[in-house]
């Protein structure tokens, strides 16, 4: 394990430590995001180890992430305001776009920054005790981290409109049915069926999990012909890779399991 002085834990774990457990631990402040968490994530997953396969983003205490910590925020000018949120975008990038796939692990407070952090995840987790908010509305300032870009592919643009006009919370079953989360658990199992989920992931291909976090998101946002051709692109290069082709030669000769299994 890998402590680093803002507040996060990097952990490697399971069969030959390919998943990466990374935790906020900021839990006396609800997990709130300072500029040096935000560098940490930032950090972690751009130099994660090539062995890793998938992640595991969670946070210590009772919530996941209660947002931006406000103490940093209230003498920025306007100069240095953009740089701040700038900071954020390339650190949520690194996870978006990162080289593995993350699982989120959602409990408590799922609010502002927090919620913009969980979006830029893959799959989302969330036990019961889950809520959602984007509170930027009331407080007079609006999302900096990506929200404003992530979050309606999410849950569309009028659902967070309605949110930061009027400081509307989203609990767990709703956040589940809306998009907020892809599993709904009971509480205290999100990080256990987070896990599951990471491990299952990290027994993909490599390509075809790469292909899943950096090329779909881009063709969702092409033209129809323009996506069918990275489509095309991106399928023929995954076919290509040794891996894959071992892969197809393994079921073929009924060495693969052909169940799929049912996600709960």
């Amino acid at each position: 394990m890998s402590r680093t002085p803002q507040d996060l834990e990097v952990e490697f774990v399971g069969r030959q430590r390919q998943i990466a457990v990374v935790r906020l631990t900021r839990a006396a402040k609800r997990n709130a995001l300072s500029d040096g968490l935000i560098a940490a994530l930032r950090d972690a997953f751009l130099n994660m180890p090539s062995g890793v396969r998938a992640a595991v983003l969670c946070g210590a205490g009772a919530h996941f992430s209660a947002g931006l910590d406000l103490s940093e925020l209230k003498e920025r000018d306007a100069a240095e305001g953009l740089h701040h949120s700038r900071g954020w975008h390339v650190a949520l990038n690194a996870i978006q776009y990162g080289p593995v796939p993350v699982v989120a692990a959602l409990h408590g407070a799922v609010v502002g920054g927090g919620l913009e952090l969980a979006a830029a995840s893959h799959v989302r987790v969330a036990d019961a005790t889950a809520f959602y908010a984007l509170p930027e509305g009331s407080r007079g300032i609006f999302v900096g981290g990506g929200g404003s870009v992530r979050i309606p592919k999410l849950i569309g643009v009028a659902r967070m409109a309605d949110m930061m006009l009027t400081g509307r919370v989203y609990g767990a079953e709703d956040g589940e049915r809306l998009g907020f989360a892809q599993y709904l658990v009971p509480e205290g199992q999100a990080f256990t069926k987070a896990m599951e989920l990471a491990k299952r992931i990290a027994t993909n291909a490599p390509l075809t999990n790469y292909a899943l976090m950096h090329a779909l998101p881009r063709i969702a946002e092409q033209p129809a012909d323009h996506g069918l051709m990275t489509e095309a692109l991106m399928a023929a290069i995954a076919q290509s890779a040794p891996d894959a082709k071992q892969r197809v030669r393994d079921f073929l000769a009924g060495k693969a399991g052909t169940k799929v299994k049912r996600a709960e």
